[in-house]
């Protein structure tokens, strides 16, 4: 049974930092590539970050580059996700979510990811 357990959110203000962890078991998680989505209230679900099985490739949505960065130890079968420099629109619940492979192309369609955890909620005050 495939478990992806997020961690790590909190309250803080606008400008501070978080570090967000997914540790992951039922799955060799160095086979695995993983992901951060997000969600804010009402609105869709939205694609933050992913890194491949071996952590060789990174790929970031566009508005949170340079400001979050996404990390994984395979020895502990942990994601991470820092985020820099806070913004209250960076309010949301973040999600962790896993595919099989190396994507042949990055997919950031929260449809097409098969395993999900079940959120920390990270809430950005001005």
């Amino acid at each position: 049974q495939v478990q992806l357990v997020a961690s790590g959110g909190g309250l803080v203000q606008a400008g501070d930092s978080l570090r967000l962890s997914c540790a992951a078991s039922g799955l060799p998680f160095s086979l695995y590539t993983m992901a951060w989505f997000r969600q804010a209230p009402e609105k869709e679900r939205e694609f933050v970050a992913a890194i491949w099985p071996s952590g060789s490739n990174t790929y970031y949505s566009n508005s949170m580059k340079g400001r979050f960065t996404i990390s994984r130890d395979n020895a502990k079968n942990t994601m991470y996700l820092q985020m820099n420099s806070l913004e209250s629109e960076d309010t949301a619940t973040y999600y962790c979510a896993a595919t099989f492979g190396p994507l042949s192309a990055l997919d950031s369609n929260p449809d097409n990811w098969p395993y999900w955890g079940q959120g920390t909620q990270v809430t950005v005050s001005s």
